[in-house]
């Protein structure tokens, strides 16, 4: 059997062998292949956020737009003897202490500017006055030959005490002239009295807000571009002037139960009792200067003159009467009420033309040292509806003050 198995594989392998094979022809068509990327590259960047970075260039744009200049000061005087001087050479203990404070503050950003100013004074000095004796029951102490009997006691009296606000938008239309508004508010902080022996409830003559003083502007301002000569003047075509009296008791004449004025009126230009403020429309003018001189900057001079006249009110002004004399009779006639040739309401009583209003302050600081400085200060008002006369007041101090300035 196996030797048959060998004998087939034998013939199998001489024999020749034979295969065909067809290979086909195919065309295929070209594609473009776009290839895409989805991977985002991103270039290595050194710069990161830094807060404090951030802090430093935000404060230096509050310090380009911001200029902020505060001014404290104190200022006093002080004498005292013992009695053993006093009885030799005479003399009286007293004490002054005047404070201020003055803050100016403007922002700016583009054509736009908000300026605002604020600046306070409060005085109080001590002096010996006479002042009668009471008894138990209220009653004076009389000596022997019926007089009363005086004693000298320290009293406190405020000699200064005011304040104001003011606040300055505006808008630059080029390089010296703007226009805008000006808002400024004037009044006191303490209560005053007739004398430093008649401070009673009776004897109270102003107080806060009585008066009040409000006064609104709009217009235009020109500054000058000279920097020695920093001057601003404001023209105002149409302005409003307040004034308020909020406290009756000032602004009212009180009688006692027989008749007799036991005190008379402090209205400060408001004819109405009733009424506790007085509006009046018309223009004002305002200019101001401020420079420092000098190249320690020692010597400062600020003065500020403003000008209300009501010319839209006193075209509308009832029972005017332009000479003063003519006006002081009618009045008199007015306020008699015993007198049936007017009439006594009032609606009836005579009223002179408005005149404008005048007020100048001037400051002048000398700084001996960076803390000491002496200041000399001048105020003139003039108000036709609550005095004839011109008011001036003059202040000389001396003592400690400081500045402040961001720029």
């Amino acid at each position: 059997m196996k030797k048959i198995l060998f004998c087939l594989i034998a013939a199998l392998a001489a024999s020749p062998a034979a295969a065909q094979f067809t290979i086909d022809q195919v065309k295929t068509e070209r594609e473009k292949i776009a290839f895409s990327d989805s991977i985002r590259r991103a270039e290595p960047q050194a710069e990161y956020f830094s807060r404090a970075r951030y802090r430093a260039e935000r404060a230096a744009i509050r310090k380009e737009r911001n200029k902020l200049e505060i001014t404290g000061g104190l200022q006093g005087a002080m004498t005292s003897y013992n009695d053993p001087w006093v009885d030799v050479s005479g003399g009286d203990n007293s004490i002054a202490l005047i404070a201020n404070l003055f803050v100016h503050h403007i922002f700016t950003k583009d054509l736009f500017t908000l300026e605002t100013k604020f600046e306070a004074k409060f005085g109080y000095n001590r002096m010996k006055v006479e002042i009668p004796r009471y008894g138990a029951n209220g009653e004076p102490l009389l000596d022997e030959a019926g007089n009363k009997l005086m004693e000298r006691e320290g009293i406190w009296y405020k000699n200064q005490d005011e304040f104001y606000i003011q606040i300055s938008p505006s808008f630059k239309m080029s390089k010296n002239w703007s226009y805008g508004a000006t808002l400024k508010f004037r009044s006191q902080l303490a209560n005053g009295y007739l004398s430093r022996t008649e401070q009673e409830h009776k004897d109270l003559k102003s107080c806060f807000m009585t008066p009040g003083y409000l006064d609104l502007s709009v217009g235009v301002k020109w500054s000058c571009p000279l920097e020695r000569f920093p001057i601003k003047i404001e023209l105002s075509p149409i302005a409003l002037s307040a004034v308020y009296a909020t406290n009756s008791w000032i602004r009212r004449e009180q009688f006692d139960e027989e008749g007799n004025r036991i005190k008379k009126p402090f209205a400060y230009g408001i004819e109405d009792p009733d009424k506790s403020s007085k509006y009046e429309g018309g223009s004002s003018i305002q200019i101001d200067f401020d420079r420092t001189f000098g190249r320690t900057k020692c010597l400062r001079y600020r003065t500020t003159l403003f000008s209300f006249y009501g010319w839209i009110t006193n075209i509308g002004l009832d029972n005017k009467i332009r000479n003063y004399h003519d006006w002081l009779d009618a009045y008199e006639k007015w306020a008699d009420p015993d007198d049936p040739s007017v009439g006594h309401t009032i609606k009836d009583k005579p009223a002179l033309p408005i005149h404008p209003t005048v007020r100048w302050e001037n400051t002048l600081d000398i700084k001996a040292t960076k803390f000491l400085t002496t200041t000399l200060s001048f105020q003139l008002y003039y108000n036709r509806a609550q005095h004839t006369a011109i008011q001036t007041k003059t202040l000389l101090s001396v003592g400690l003050s400081y500045t402040f300035k961001n720029k």
